[in-house]
């Protein structure tokens, strides 16, 4: 079933509480990737347009003890929304209070309030992570309309997301939300075939769900980075100093006989002594790995393979480097994902956020894909088939016509 967006309610002349996800990388007090502002900015526009007071929150980073706040304030991040909206966003320094209330109360349309940084409430008592009844009707208070636009933590029941929720009559998707609803949702439950999911990353016990749930609706299931030493091992093959989850040999063994063929490993990798950004490599079939080396990125022979099996793909949907791409030596193998998927004729093409979509990001595939996410976590429990509880809480859009549409 559809959700409501946006679109769906009269915004004019109220006051709209926009769920964003602004948890931004930080270095130095700096913003090191806006990407997750930006694709903030057509909900953000679409309510200024409708002549609507904005309030704007969100959290960042984790906020466990006192000094954690200098670290994690959303100041300078209201301040580049500032200057990618070339409009004054003023940044109230709480969550809750007379200040931030007064400021609300006395705003005009067009404006735009955000508020800190909705963890801090976390120092009371778990009170945002937890969903606070109390904290959530307080935030539901401030506004008329709650839109929430961020899917990264739809998949966490917070007060900032299904806490509001619970206590407002309007309560509607931004269009980021709705485009991660319609790209991961109908890509895993509706694909057009063939559809190929690519799973790479550094733990087989992190993706369990996700392979058991793609083995039922992929055609085949392409596994790259460390997560494949433990196939490997479940094979019989000497996988050396590579990253291997022993308690889960027996597992990839049943999911490799499960499958049936489905899933494609990798056939080379480049190995090296050392994890360092300076080691020295070379590249070896998966069947002849030193056993006093360490696998670090897929080798040219499996990139010719996966290439191969995506040449027909229709719909793809990746999730996990293909190697250690930080260091560029071993940055290969995730290169060559970005730029077969990037070639692919009439494919949709989909990054499932976390690592994946910041490797995208960085090698400059950014507009190659139909769709990065922006959420790593919640992502990959859609993968899994999860219902996640930040859209679940977002109005339905039923259909009251007579078109036939089942809605």
């Amino acid at each position: 079933m559809s959700k409501k967006t946006i679109r769906d309610v009269e915004l004019t002349g109220k006051t709209v509480l926009i769920r964003v996800d602004f948890n931004v990388p930080m270095k130095n007090g700096q913003i090191t990737d806006q990407n997750r502002i930006v694709q903030a900015l057509p909900t953000i526009q679409y309510v200024l347009d409708q002549n609507a007071k904005i309030v704007l929150f969100s959290h960042l980073g984790r906020v466990e003890k006192e000094e954690d706040k200098l670290t994690n304030s959303l100041a300078p991040v209201a301040q580049r929304l500032s200057e990618l909206l070339k409009q004054k966003v003023l940044f109230i320094d709480q969550t809750r209070g007379e200040k931030l209330e007064k400021v609300i109360k006395n705003m005009k349309p067009r404006d735009i309030v955000m508020f800190e940084n909705t963890r801090f409430e976390d120092l009371n008592g778990k009170a945002e992570s937890k969903n606070n009844p109390e904290l959530g009707k307080y935030w539901a208070s401030l506004g008329d309309i709650f839109v929430n636009d961020a899917f990264g933590t739809a998949h966490r029941a917070h007060a900032s997301n299904v806490g509001i929720a619970s206590n407002m009559n309007d309560v509607v998707a931004g269009f980021l939300m709705e485009k991660e609803i319609k790209f991961i949702g109908e890509a895993v439950d509706n694909p057009v075939r063939p559809f190929v999911a690519i799973l790479g990353g550094a733990k087989v016990s992190d993706k369990i769900s996700v392979i058991e749930n793609l083995l039922k609706k992929a055609d085949k299931i392409l596994i790259a980075g460390a997560m494949a030493y433990t196939f490997f091992k479940a094979m019989g093959y000497e996988v050396g100093l590579s990253k291997c989850e022993n308690d889960y040999v027996d597992f990839a063994k049943s999911l490799l006989e499960k499958a049936k063929g489905k899933i494609i490993l990798p056939v080379d990798h480049a190995v090296s002594l050392e994890y360092s950004e300076t080691a020295k490599f070379e590249v070896v079939d998966f069947n002849k790995t030193p056993i006093d080396k360490m696998g670090l990125d897929i080798g040219p022979k499996t990139v010719a393979l996966f290439k191969k099996e995506l040449k027909d793909a229709k719909t793809v949907v990746w999730n996990g480097p293909a190697g250690v791409f930080e260091f560029p030596q071993f940055a290969y193998g995730t290169k060559a994902i970005c730029q077969m998927l990037a070639e692919l004729p009439n494919a949709t093409t989909i990054i499932g956020g976390g690592d994946s979509a910041a490797a995208a990001i960085k090698f400059g595939f950014e507009n190659k894909f139909t769709h990065i996410s922006t959420g790593g976590g919640a992502s990959l429990e859609y993968l899994e088939g999860k219902e996640l509880p930040g859209v679940a809480a977002i109005d339905d859009d039923e259909c009251h016509c007579s078109c036939g549409c089942g809605k």
